[in-house]
């Protein structure tokens, strides 16, 4: 099973933003050419696939996407491989913001 993560600002005291808006997720990650956005992600298994809405930003990483999820001010992503850990800590840190499991 994958370890979840939150990027959030929640935990800081006297920050004038303390949630990760949509528009600022926008701004930051067009900027980041491995980023997409998407407001369905689509999990395919064998037999069946599931969609959910939201807003995710989907970094591609070789052949595979990568979803950070955009819910309730704060950004999620399962840490399915190595390489998103460094990416994970790039993003709290140009947001100004903490990670935290969960």
């Amino acid at each position: 099973m994958n370890q979840r993560f939150r990027i959030t600002r929640s935990m800081q005291e006297n920050n004038a933003e303390p949630s990760i808006s949509l528009e600022e997720c926008k701004h930051y990650f067009t900027s980041k050419p491995d980023f997409t956005y998407s407001q369905v992600f689509t999990v395919k298994g064998p037999d069946s696939s599931m969609s959910i809405e939201g807003d995710f930003f989907m970094w591609k990483h070789g052949n595979v996407e990568i979803p950070f999820r955009l819910y309730m001010g704060d950004l999620y992503v399962a840490i399915s491989n190595e390489a998103i850990v460094p990416q994970m800590i790039e993003i709290a840190t140009d947001l100004r913001a903490d990670v935290v499991e969960g």
